[in-house]
């Protein structure tokens, strides 16, 4: 997968959490991009064009709806997976509703979020024949 560079953007505000999964997507041959909130998140989309972003929903300031809803205003085909420790609160439902690749959660093996990344990859109109 290295040799196809697809590039993944982990915007998360909990460092440890940010950190493991930047190292585990590495450790599968992405090339990994970060920021640590909403805001940085949607300007690193419009900067760097990543191919995925995993996007957490709870963050201080513009939390992962409004980061969404953000990114959509701009780019309505990039795959972006929510990250949350809680899929079933009315903020996670609502993101859903709103067209997301999918919800990963925080307490979930890592593989079931690799499983999501594979199937938006899939689905992304700008990979094809890179993947």
């Amino acid at each position: 997968m290295a040799q196809n560079k697809i590039t993944i953007l982990v915007v998360e505000d909990e460092v440890d959490f940010r950190t493991i999964m930047t190292f585990w997507l590495e450790s599968k041959g992405y090339s990994v991009i970060t920021a640590s909130d909403g805001r940085a998140g949607v300007e690193m989309v419009k900067e760097k064009n990543p191919d995925v972003v995993f996007l957490d929903l709870n963050m201080f300031g513009m939390d992962g709806v409004e980061a969404f809803k953000n990114i959509r205003k701009f780019n309505q085909e990039i795959p972006v997976i929510i990250i949350s420790a809680h899929i079933g609160t009315p903020r996670a439902k609502e993101v859903m509703s709103l067209g997301v690749s999918g919800i990963f959660s925080k307490e979930e093996d890592f593989e079931k979020g690799f499983a999501l990344l594979e199937i938006a990859l899939k689905g992304n109109k700008k990979l094809k024949g890179r993947i």
